[in-house]
């Protein structure tokens, strides 16, 4: 391996997947996209939906991996913790941020955003919007940790 070689993690995070009801589809995905990047994908690790797993998970990839990617729990239902799980491992608030809650008013322009909705608009304070072409609400990154969606769609819409 090259000294000079980056290297990542990606964190998949939803019970669905662990309890088999779902197949990951993002793993061997993202995987192949690195490796086109000359990066090397040198751990995966499947967790449930618990904050506490979240925080530790991702506070010990970022310090890891020059890069980390999350999978999973985005999403406007009450399970979806992701966001406020990574924002609590980098010790920043959660905001709903203007420009995302912009971008899903435009995607959505024909319907009210609801609450559940607007919900995925709320990211950690200083993270940069990453763009979702299929559904509207975007992902984010903060520090070297890449936070996408789960659903496999909508996920390669954000790489």
């Amino acid at each position: 391996m090259n000294k000079n070689s980056k290297n990542a993690g990606i964190i998949v995070i939803g019970n669905e997947i662990l309890s088999g009801r779902t197949q990951d589809l993002n793993i061997s995905y993202i995987g192949k996209k690195l490796e086109g990047l000359g990066i090397i994908l040198s751990e995966v690790a499947i967790i449930p939906d618990i904050e506490n797993d979240i925080i530790n998970k991702v506070k010990a990839y970022s310090e890891r991996y020059d890069y980390v990617f999350t999978t999973g729990g985005i999403g406007p239902t009450h399970d979806d913790i992701t966001t406020a799980s990574i924002a609590k491992a980098f010790n920043v608030n959660v905001v709903r941020n203007k420009d995302a809650v912009d971008r899903m008013e435009k995607h959505y322009q024909y319907s009210k955003l609801s609450e559940a909705r607007l919900k995925m608009a709320d990211i950690p304070e200083g993270a940069i919007l990453i763009n979702n072409h299929v559904s509207g609400a975007p992902a984010f990154q903060i520090n070297n940790v890449f936070v996408l969606a789960g659903v496999p769609e909508i996920m390669r819409s954000m790489f």
